[in-house]
C-alpha cells in the first residue's frame, strides 16, 4: 500500500489530466475560436501550464518506489 502523500499525487495528476483533456478538446472547438483572442491566449497559456505541471506529477510518481 502506498503512504497517503503518494496516493494523493497520483489522484491529483489524473484529476489534472481529465481536466487538460477537456480544455484541450475546448480549444479545437468553434466556440474557443470565436473567444477573443486575448482570452484564447489564457487560456493556451494555462493548457501549457497545466502540461508542465502533469509532467512534473508524472516525474514524482516515476520517483516513487516500487510498490511491495
Amino acid at each position: 500500500m502506498r503512504p497517503d502523500y503518494q496516493q494523493r499525487v497520483f489522484e491529483e495528476k489524473a484529476e489534472l489530466d481529465e481536466r487538460l483533456e477537456k480544455l484541450c478538446l475546448f480549444s479545437n472547438s468553434r466556440t474557443f475560436a470565436e473567444l477573443p483572442i486575448a482570452e484564447q491566449e489564457r487560456m493556451n497559456t494555462q493548457r501549457h501550464l497545466m502540461c508542465a505541471l502533469s509532467a512534473v506529477l508524472g516525474a514524482r510518481i516515476a520517483a516513487f518506489p516500487e510498490e511491495k
